[in-house]
């Protein structure tokens, strides 16, 4: 019987280690998923071989997404759900299932250039960075030395080796500017000061911009105006005197009080239904009430979407009009991209702005200056302490008028900043007491960003040694 017990569990042990070896694959054998495929809603998604880590990736507006290898043909998403490719009698990859879903590959004309799989493409082994001032470009932006911003350049130094090697994958860009003066400013992979990145729902913040602009130009009343009176043509279901009830402002904390919460699975508000959902402001206005407006703060992403429709009709443009004709005018930011249409057909692009590093750090430096930029009051002074200032608390962090009220701590040392904040890794941080601000983007979507940790350690500790001086 022992015998018996022992081989029985012999047996379980060798089938439970074989069942959890990875499945191995070569980039060259990789290579032959790469191809433009069909995806949701008529759009289409690319999928690539890394010759870096050897893994498959599916590009989807850009943002890259890991596909692990299980079996043959057979991936894992990031969700640990099966992407399964198909082949022909001839055995030539034809498409995909995914969710019960097939999409077909249209064409294997694809060229993925090196530069967007290493942080910098021709870094040797011994790397060793070398600073270089910001140049001064014609956007505004003045630019200074890192010598004469207190900064420590040694931690810099240490951060850039590791961005580089790999220590901190998927970083995009990183910058900071120091007393007014841009005086750190680095790109990588196929980023530059140029290229567009998105921001994810960094794009919040800047929506609560232009809600503060179109208050102080008198499109919209007052913050207390209510949400519904903007929508008289639509019909929504779950009406009560609470739903009612609901302000502009309640959006700009996110305290509606509709059953929208990402944190919680069982919303019926979850975001991804809303994205295929034909009209985002009908989906969002019918949800059923779960508390008072003015309760709980929930992180629900239908809240400055419908403050960005709000915005539309109170100014009778499109919203993108409204921020290029205000706001981007006025920090003179003339390269982005913004499809403001909450649909369906905005189910992979999430209605975000698309900026480069530069004037992402304007939306932060034109906060810290209390709303004004090259002496102009661009937003109130009044709109900008309001929108910093804690209104509620979202997934266990004070938050502001679509800003995140955050700290870090630094050997013991807590250092407060304002953040606006998206997936990925993007990340604009006001420091008002050390006169800052860091912008970083990232590439580290659906998963954990080493964007807080590089300011906590390479950044931040250049105060704590000045409080020691």
């Amino acid at each position: 019987m022992k015998k018996t017990t022992l081989l029985l569990f012999f047996l379980i042990s060798v089938f439970y280690g074989y069942s959890q070896q990875k499945f191995k694959i070569t980039y060259e054998q990789l290579k032959e998923y790469e191809g433009i495929y069909e995806y949701e809603n008529n759009t289409t998604l690319q999928i690539a071989a890394s010759p870096k880590d050897t893994i498959l990736y599916a590009i989807i507006n850009e943002s890259k997404y890991s596909l692990k290898p299980h079996e043959k043909d057979i991936f894992l998403n990031m969700s640990k759900e099966k992407v399964t490719f198909i082949r022909n009698n001839t055995a030539a990859i034809t498409g995909y299932t995914s969710d019960g879903k097939t999409f077909k590959l249209i064409s294997k004309k694809v060229v993925f250039p090196k530069e967007m799989w290493y942080p910098r493409l021709n870094a040797s082994k011994d790397y060793k960075y070398v600073y270089q001032q910001p140049k001064k470009d014609l956007d505004g932006l003045v630019t200074g030395n890192l010598d004469q911003s207190g900064l420590d350049k040694a931690l810099l130094n240490e951060m850039m080796q590791k961005i580089v090697n790999g220590t901190y994958p998927n970083v995009h860009s990183v910058l900071i500017i120091k007393d007014g003066k841009l005086v750190f400013e680095e790109y990588f992979y196929e980023y530059n000061k140029t290229k567009l990145h998105e921001i994810r729902s960094a794009t919040k913040s800047f929506v609560s911009a232009l809600t503060g602009i179109a208050i102080d130009k008198g499109f919209i009343k007052s913050k207390n105006e209510t949400v519904l009176s903007y929508f008289p043509d639509y019909t929504f279901k779950n009406l009560t005197s609470d739903k009612r009830q609901i302000t502009i402002e309640n959006l700009l904390t996110n305290q509606s009080g509709l059953d929208c919460d990402v944190s919680n699975p069982k919303s019926v508000g979850n975001e991804t239904t809303m994205n295929y959902s034909d009209d985002w402001i009908q989906f969002t206005l019918d949800l059923p009430m779960i508390d008072v407006p003015g309760g709980k703060g929930m992180y629900c992403s239908g809240n400055p979407i419908t403050l960005g429709k709000i915005i539309e009709r109170a100014t009778k443009m499109p919203l993108p009009e409204f921020a290029k004709q205000t706001l981007f005018k006025d920090l003179d930011i003339k390269n982005f991209k913004w499809n403001f249409k909450p649909d369906a057909s905005s189910a992979e692009t999430f209605c975000q702005v698309y900026l480069n590093s530069r004037d992402m750090a304007k939306l932060g430096m034109l906060y810290l200056n209390k709303g004004v930029w090259n002496g102009k009051q661009v937003i109130s002074k009044d709109w900008v302490q309001e929108s910093l200032t804690k209104h509620s608390v979202v997934q266990g962090v004070n938050y502001g008028y679509l800003w995140w009220l955050k700290y870090l701590n630094v050997d013991g040392v807590r250092y407060d900043g304002k953040a606006a904040q998206g997936n990925g890794g993007q990340k604009i941080y006001i420091w008002e007491d050390q006169n800052m601000i860091t912008v970083i983007t990232g590439g580290n979507y659906n998963s954990q960003s080493p964007s807080d940790e590089l300011i906590q350690k390479y950044i931040l500790p250049s105060f704590n040694k000045k409080s020691k001086e």
